[in-house]
């Protein structure tokens, strides 16, 4: 069984299951299946730069490399920042319980890009972390599923049946233009002049 999201509300925990919302099971989904002459199911293969080589899936992995184009271990490599210092990686949300202690408005959650939406199941009684989201709190909090080097945004929320939710995505760069704008001022006259300065070729 997978591992519980711990949610402390109110002095009291709340085991969790995200269960993740895709469009395959909202909108249902069609898979399509390649068979050659004689019935057999294709599988999808890569053409090497040979142009002669052919990789079938699983053929491939990434790898690190030094500057000096030397193979390199991943637990030798330290993520740093723009700047060259140290980033101190983030746990995993799981590993710990999660105080929701932090709420966040309408619009702190519309400024974020959510690439990721959870329904939240439960083998107990969550109602009243439920009852608590019905009535309009929004709880916020860092997110991250395997541990990394940073961390998402998570929002608490409800539908309007109740139905429990966690968002997970990042804050989106979003910058206002306006409504109003001036129009441009012409004046009329001076357009006049300059088309009877203008020397029409055709007559020469």
């Amino acid at each position: 069984m997978a591992k519980p999201l711990v949610l402390q509300c109110n002095g009291h925990d709340f085991a969790c299951f995200p269960e993740k919302v895709d469009r395959s099971k909202l909108y249902g989904f069609v898979e399509s299946e390649v068979l050659d002459t004689q019935g057999r199911k294709c599988i999808l293969a890569t053409l090497g730069d040979d142009g002669k080589t052919v990789i079938e899936p699983g053929g491939t992995a990434f790898a690190q490399l030094s500057i000096d184009g030397e193979w390199l271990d991943k637990t030798a490599m330290k993520p740093v920042d723009l700047e060259g210092k140290p980033i101190i990686p983030v746990q995993s949300t799981y590993n710990a319980p999660v105080p929701l202690t932090k709420k966040a408005s309408v619009e702190e959650y519309m400024n974020h890009a959510i690439k990721g939406a959870y329904i939240l199941r439960s083998d107990g009684d969550i109602s009243e972390l439920v009852n608590d989201l019905k009535s309009g709190t929004i709880y916020t909090f860092p997110y991250s599923f395997r541990g990394g080097l940073e961390a998402d945004v998570a929002f608490l929320i409800a539908a309007a049946d109740g139905t429990p939710f966690l968002c997970v995505g990042a804050p989106a760069n979003i910058q206002f233009v306006g409504l109003e704008q001036a129009a441009p001022v012409i004046d009329e006259d001076a357009d006049e002049d300059e088309e009877d300065d203008e020397v029409d070729f055709s007559m020469m």
